[in-house]
């Protein structure tokens, strides 16, 4: 396999940026203090990146830029991996080890297309679960497979998120307040 990621990102124009908005950078810290306080078999990080350089992901069609990582904003991993507390004495810049869950938050310049091609990377990578959630519509999609899913909506009288392949309930009150 070619390995065609470059060693460092070059930004040539902010606005290639995705800046994050209120609404999202709200609902990832909600999402970040209640898997904290509500899910103590697991462990949370935000922002974290994936390193996918040693993967080839083409079989699957999936299209990514060069860099070699995603980056969820929310990502799982299980405590009896990584104990709560616990920084590691050198930091890590790109994990090899994959979350079991990643979680996308809709930002105002996103689209839906963008993050179904990562959360078919996720999956490829052994990920087991994927949330997709949008801050604006107060909906959170919980993938079990790229084309099983299941919407969990206030609007429709939903009051919790259930993900039955890592049995956690979350409360969407929690979430969006």
């Amino acid at each position: 396999m070619i390995n065609r990621c470059s060693q460092a990102l070059v930004v040539e124009d902010e606005e290639d940026l995705d800046v994050a908005s209120w609404n999202h950078g709200w609902v990832q810290l909600q999402l970040g203090k209640t898997f904290l306080l509500d899910t103590p078999e697991y462990v949370p990080n935000l922002e974290l990146s994936l390193d996918i350089s040693q993967i080839d992901l083409s079989e699957w069609d999936i299209q990514l830029d060069e860099r070699c990582e995603l980056k969820p904003d929310v990502c799982l991993y299980p405590v009896s991996k990584y104990p709560r507390g616990l920084r590691k004495p050198v930091d890590i810049l790109r994990m090899t080890d994959m979350p079991v869950l990643a979680i996308e938050i809709l930002s105002p310049k996103q689209g839906i297309y963008d993050i179904k091609q990562k959360f078919k990377a996720y999956f490829a990578l052994g990920i087991s679960s994927c949330w997709l959630v949008q801050p604006e519509i107060e909906s959170v999609t919980v993938y079990s497979a790229i084309d099983s899913f299941k919407l969990f909506d206030r609007s429709h009288g939903d009051t919790e998120i259930i993900d039955t392949i890592l049995e956690i309930h979350l409360s969407l009150e929690k979430i969006f307040g």
